[in-house]
């Protein structure tokens, strides 16, 4: 009897399979053109998911001009908080922060992060520094922080992180980083919607398991000896080690995952003040009595079609999409109903 052609189960993909060192999850590359400067991401945390009724407005799909049915995930995203910029110049051994300004306001949650100083240090001469050496300069970034305080999830300590800003020339990216600095930026000016963005999270961690988990290999026949839930072999004798390609037992979840090309079908604006505390609840996107594990959403939230890493509560980072689709411009989708049963 031929043996039947089983090959190696799970994907290769990504190795090793450890877990991640910070649920804050950040992208390492950008690719945006924009005429005017505006920041390449932002940042939200995960409520949960339903459903909404929308028009299919795929050309050349069978359901295209239809009503269907499509899964989405909520993500609340408050104000960020810009508190600085950091120019960076080319080196031979790749970018280099030329120096760093940041104005971090006494009673900031920031505080909870780091250590703050007291009052701003040098702040004149480091503007004259980066003047000088304005020709110099490939990438502005600035640093900007959450404010979970004013959001459904149960937490006060914010992220810090630095985002680049893109679009226009060094001198129109300088000038909107430093008029940026103390200001709040909300997700409405940096996506709009119906565009393709990027998400990038950790993923659900599930702790050590075996390989019948882990890989999904199949279970030994139980003639085969006291154990079922294992590999049939570790490999030859020689060379005398086992292959990084044998199924092992280890971490399994809580590993950076990176999902492309995700719609945006709509934003919820929230009514908020100018230090980004929220007056009102939008009733258009809360559940009855709150998502699952999460709660009401209080501020800005962004509905993403289809799936994104991570339980409820985490860290997602959105950043315009590195290689969308070809139907990119496909404008503004219409949302007849959002789906607000459920919750707590």
């Amino acid at each position: 009897m031929p043996k039947r052609h089983a090959p190696r189960h799970g994907s290769l993909a990504y190795y090793p399979r450890k877990r991640a060192k910070t649920q804050k999850a950040v992208f390492r590359s950008y690719k945006i053109k924009a005429e005017r400067p505006t920041v390449a991401a932002f940042a939200g945390y995960k409520a949960g998911m339903t459903y909404v009724i929308m028009i299919d407005d795929r050309p050349g799909t069978l359901t295209y001009g239809q009503e269907v049915s499509k899964a989405v995930t909520i993500i609340e995203a408050p104000p960020l908080k810009v508190v600085g910029l950091r120019p960076y110049v080319r080196t031979p051994y790749g970018f280099k922060s030329l120096t760093t300004i940041m104005r971090v306001e006494s009673e900031s949650d920031l505080k909870r992060t780091f250590t703050i100083g007291s009052g701003i240090d040098n702040l004149e001469k480091k503007r004259g520094l980066i003047e000088d050496r304005k020709d110099e300069i490939e990438e502005v970034r600035i640093l900007a922080h959450t404010i979970p305080r004013y959001a459904g999830i149960h937490k006060k300590r914010p992220e810090l992180m630095e985002i680049p800003v893109v679009g226009g020339d060094i001198e129109e990216r300088l000038e909107f980083a430093f008029s940026s600095i103390g200001k709040l930026i909300r997700v409405s000016e940096v996506f709009k919607e119906g565009q393709y963005v990027d998400v990038t999270a950790v993923t659900k961690g599930k702790g050590f398991q075996g390989v019948i988990k882990r890989f999904g290999v199949a279970l030994l026949p139980h003639k085969a000896g006291k154990r079922r839930r294992e590999v049939g072999s570790l490999g030859s004798r020689h060379p005398p080690w086992i292959s990084w390609r044998v199924p092992r037992p280890g971490q399994m979840g809580y590993h950076k995952r990176t999902e492309y090309n995700k719609r945006i079908l709509k934003i919820i604006q929230a009514d908020i003040d100018e230090k980004g505390v929220p007056k009102s609840y939008p009733k258009e996107v809360n559940l009855r009595g709150g998502y699952t594990n999460y709660g009401i959403i209080k501020s800005d939230a962004i509905i993403l079609q289809g799936s994104v890493p991570g339980p409820v509560k985490r860290f997602v980072m959105i950043r315009h999409a590195i290689r969308p689709p070809r139907l990119t411009e496909l404008g503004k989708p219409t949302i007849i109903h959002i789906a607000r049963v459920g919750g707590e």
